[in-house]
């Protein structure tokens, strides 16, 4: 033992009593707090079921608390069953089968609240068994990785026992506890646990793309649990002045504070600092918060306390769930009458986005699960699921085929949103159960096979002459609102010149002709305005309609009056002739009223030449061959 030790032990010697006499304070029925997750004290835990092996008539129907646990769990073992019940706040690989078959408790709530509880009394802590730094000068040891609801059970149980450890990182902000505070001390140095999430795959890599396009440079970003969030975070290196307030400090995080994107300059509170209340990751992540001073831990009542996150200037939530329903819906805690996870501080985080200015609430997922054999999208959520976050909470739903927009979306929008984002080869299903269910059409229209797939590669950014920026991209099949609104704002004269037609109503009929599109077959191009995936609007549509006798396809555009004559039609005919050519066509024709001297001009500056005038309509025509 190091010469500080010595001087702190002659101090205090009945802190440093005999591992026996240590746990002969233990009480039967005793409730026993153990750190969170990677604090977990490994030794001490192992320690205490030594000393039942031994002492077997000394412990009996002990509850052992604990919001995580990475497997460091004895007491869970059958042989233990009479001397200790685990009741977790959040379920773990390693406990979910004993919460399950009920050897085991589970109670839901949400992280923030937890304090409260020990508090006031209501979860009386008697032991709590916790992993520190070793001591300053001053006699403070830090609780390093594992501040969350630790501080809480430290301050109010009636016996602490604290593992020192070299090995525990000293972290900057609330986690610091006194010797003097310390019932009993046990040295003994051994490494940290660790968590190191999944390497990505192209599928976490594709969802980490999408949500990189709504987060902005400045905003405040808290990341889940999770493999999926961590890719998010390595999608995120060329932001810049990210600010972090989160629960769960991650490896993701680190890094980007070493690429120097989280600088937290921007942030309206606790500017400077990245806040968190727990850490999960490897040794690396560990040093690197080591006496740092740009990182503090604070308990998790002011972490995950949504009035705190609310506070935040463009909080962005990014959280992820196991199943999300047409409806919008989502559970990350069971899969029906499965308990899972837990409730944890997704809620919290989600609902003080909302609250944010300019915050916006992710839920980030994989599209499928079991290999790919189910589908994560759901007509609805399972008997028996608890509903973590529920239809007002999400705003986006992004898998790895798109981001779909729900926030004041009807409940047919949002299905058919949900659906354009769900795994292809499920969207017919889905599409099928709805219209049992009555959340969609009954006669909604869809492509069965690859050609009804979106192509996102087909995305474009143009900047027309007069230096207005627009997205064209493919039509989807849950546009039909935006269409809906596109057509009703052009005027009778657009309309007319359109569709050489007097024709002035679009019914939910003839509008599945413009998004339910084969695209083996055809092809519509929408100009969009969008302002970060919350709303877009379309300025423009340009379409062509493959002859398959012929191999050519005709083609027509409009553009809405008040963007007219600023270069958006001259964009979207010019995309369209690239596509046609890409794709093989020999050729593009197009029929024109005269009187449409705009659209013939553009036209004819791609190189149509007019092939016949009749009835007050011109037909053109350009070869590619030409």
């Amino acid at each position: 033992m190091a010469d500080n030790y010595e001087e702190i032990k002659a101090k205090y010697p009945e802190k440093f009593a005999p591992e026996p006499v240590i746990f002969g304070h233990i009480r039967r029925g005793a409730r026993i707090f153990v750190s969170t997750g990677c604090g977990e004290p490994k030794y001490l835990v192992n320690a205490l079921v030594e000393y039942v092996k031994r002492f077997p008539k000394t412990i009996f129907d002990a509850e052992v608390v604990q919001v995580f646990t990475l497997g460091v769990a004895p007491y869970t073992d059958e042989k233990f069953r009479y001397n200790f019940r685990h009741n977790a706040f959040f379920i773990g690989n390693d406990t979910r089968e004993v919460v399950n078959r009920g050897a085991a408790d589970y109670t839901p709530i949400f992280l923030s609240r937890l304090p409260e509880l020990f508090y006031s009394g209501f979860i009386p802590i008697d032991v709590a068994l916790v992993q520190v730094s070793p001591p300053d000068r001053h006699g403070y040891m830090s609780l390093g990785i594992s501040v969350d609801i630790t501080k809480a059970a430290v301050e109010t149980a009636k016996v602490v026992i604290a593992q020192i450890n070299s090995y525990m990182p000293r972290v900057h902000g609330d986690g610091f506890v006194n010797i003097a505070d310390v019932d009993f001390l046990v040295v003994h140095d051994e490494p940290l646990l660790e968590y190191e999430a999944s390497v990505p795959d192209e599928i976490a890599r594709r969802i980490g793309k999408y949500v990189a396009r709504l987060v902005e440079d400045g905003d405040v970003i808290q990341v889940g649990y999770g493999s999926i969030p961590n890719a998010i975070l390595s999608s995120l290196g060329n932001k810049r002045n990210l600010g972090v307030h989160t629960e769960l400090l991650t490896d993701g995080v680190v890094e980007l504070m070493k690429k120097g994107a989280v600088d937290n300059t921007r942030k309206v509170i606790d500017r400077g600092k990245t806040i968190a209340s727990f850490c999960m990751g490897r040794k690396e992540t560990y040093d690197y918060i080591h006496d740092n001073p740009s990182v503090e831990f604070r308990t998790i009542d002011y972490t995950n306390n949504p009035l705190i996150i609310a506070r935040h200037s463009n909080m962005v939530a990014i959280n992820s769930a196991l199943e999300v329903d047409l409806t919008g819906q989502a559970t990350a805690e069971s899969l029906g009458r499965v308990f899972y996870s837990g409730i944890g501080g997704q809620a919290d985080f989600m609902r003080g986005a909302v609250l944010s200015r300019g915050g916006k609430p992710i839920l980030a997922l994989q599209s499928t699960a079991r290999g790919g054999t189910i589908s994560r999208i759901v007509p609805f959520l399972k008997e028996g699921a608890g509903v973590t976050l529920n239809r007002g909470d999400i705003h986006y739903v992004v898998t790895e085929y798109g981001i779909a927009y729900l926030h004041g979306k009807n409940i047919r929008e949002r299905a058919m949103r949900l659906v354009s984002v769900a795994h292809p080869k499920f969207r017919p299903w889905l599409i099928e159960e709805a219209k049992k269910l009555s959340l969609i059409y009954k006669d909604q229209a869809y492509v069965t096979d690859e050609g009804g797939e979106y192509p996102e590669h087909l995305e474009t950014y143009r900047t027309t002459r007069t230096g207005m920026t627009v997205l064209l991209r493919p039509v989807k099949i849950s546009d039909e609102p935006l269409l809906k609104e596109f057509f009703y704002s052009l005027s009778d004269s657009s309309l007319y010149r359109r569709f050489i037609s007097t024709r002035k109503d679009m019914p939910h009929e003839r509008l599945q002709e413009f998004v339910v599109v084969d695209y083996t077959k055809q092809m519509s191009i929408l100009a969009v305005l969008s302002e970060d995936g919350k709303k877009e609007i379309v300025i423009g549509v340009g379409q062509y309609l493959i002859d398959e006798d012929s191999y050519t396809a005709e083609v027509a555009f409009v553009v809405r009056d008040d963007y007219q004559n600023r270069g958006v039609g001259t964009e979207l005919a010019s995309y369209l002739v690239y596509l046609a050519r890409r794709n093989g066509l020999l050729g593009l024709t197009a029929e024109v009223l005269h009187e449409n001297r705009p659209m013939l001009y553009i036209l004819e500056k791609m190189g149509f030449k007019t092939e016949s005038r009749e009835d007050g309509v011109v037909r053109l025509r350009l070869r590619f061959s030409d």
